[in-house]
């Protein structure tokens, strides 16, 4: 069955299990009152001490002196990628549900398309079939994004809990100290959409400046290090000012600190390995097919062990957003299939960089 055999699929499951269990502790534990600041920052700690020492003995003998200009990068790639992009986060799942997060979230690869050919990096010629294909797998996306945003619909299950004004209504209502207005629960579901909608952007603005940083600085394991480590001192910076009470820092909830070392060394720290891994095994495109997949393990836990209600619009908008990728990547495999060797294997370099910091 190709190169690998069946062990990368194996691998792909067992990561997006494990990324979706993930969404559901941190849903959880910001219900139950845990900061997502707080939880940002000591993940990214635990991450840089979970991946330090693998990048320090597998690419001692390789990894090249850190130079002014490879630093700026590291440093802008880690307030994207990682601090930012995992703040944003964790407060869209704080207001929303984890259903509708990671619907969300499959539109990142298309806003870098997008990107990529606003900037020129990526080329989009329509008098091929290939450019089609990729036109349209974006717009099917941005369509389904819109209703995500836009469109409620009926609730398909748990229907005694369709009583208030957006999906995210029982699990907001239930978090609260006292009962939630309308008023509040759409305003709680609007700052959620926003942040989870600036996710996207920074995760599409790291996939372009991580390509030409893994150019200049091809060491994936080092680099990954570097911007845990860093994302850590920029979230710790900004949390210590805002935060200045030390029993905010506090973590005393086992369920919390599980949840806080689940998403340091799982979901940040032994996920990146694997997932590196099945890249030199069966290639970025491979990878990246499994992306949707988070996103109907995290349904089937929101609405049976979390008991949140899964309405219509957000059925409609995943389909229309997961469709519109598969579109796209096909469209991007076919055409890196169609150019020279070179080319192809520039786009293989540039793919690989949108599956390794996915949520």
């Amino acid at each position: 069955m190709g190169s690998g055999g069946f062990l990368p699929v194996v691998v792909m499951v067992a990561l997006n299990v494990a990324a979706a269990v993930m969404v559901s502790l941190v849903k959880v534990a910001m219900d139950g009152g845990l900061d997502p600041l707080v939880l940002v920052t000591l993940q990214q700690l635990i991450a840089s001490l979970f991946l330090g020492p693998i990048a320090f003995f597998r690419e001692r003998k390789s990894r090249p002196k850190m130079t002014m200009e490879i630093f700026a990068y590291l440093f802008a790639s880690a307030a994207l990628g990682a601090a930012l992009r995992q703040y944003m986060n964790f407060v869209a799942l704080r207001y929303t549900t984890a259903t509708f997060v990671t619907a969300f979230s499959n539109l990142a690869p298309v806003l870098t398309f997008l990107l990529a050919a606003v900037t020129r990096s990526e080329t989009l010629n329509l008098r091929t079939g290939t450019g089609c294909a990729k036109l349209a797998g974006t717009l099917v996306s941005l369509a389904g994004a819109m209703v995500l945003t836009f469109y409620k619909g009926m609730p398909l299950t748990h229907t005694h809990l369709h009583h208030s004004a957006s999906p995210a209504a029982a699990a907001a209502a239930a978090a609260a100290p006292s009962p939630l207005s309308a008023a509040e629960v759409n305003k709680r579901w609007t700052l959620g959409t926003v942040a989870i909608l600036g996710n996207c952007v920074c995760l599409a603005c790291w996939y372009l400046l991580h390509g030409r940083l893994a150019k200049k600085y091809p060491y994936v394991y080092s680099c990954n290090a570097f911007m845990s480590t860093f994302s850590f001192l920029q979230v710790a910076a900004i949390g210590l000012c805002a935060k200045r009470s030390l029993a905010a820092w506090l973590i005393t909830s086992k369920f919390q600190i599980l949840t806080v070392l689940y998403a340091g060394i799982v979901a940040c720290g032994v996920s990146f390995v694997l997932l590196t891994w099945c890249i030199e095994k069966r290639g970025p495109v491979f990878v990246a097919a499994f992306i949707p997949v988070v996103q109907i393990i995290v349904s089937i836990i929101d609405f049976t062990i979390l008991h949140e209600s899964l309405y219509l619009g957000s059925v409609l908008g995943s389909v229309l957003v997961i469709g519109g990728l598969y579109l796209l990547l096909w469209g991007k495999r076919q055409e890196a299939l169609q150019q020279h060797p070179k080319v192809s294997e520039h786009d293989r370099e540039q793919q690989q960089q949108q599956v390794q910091l996915q949520p």
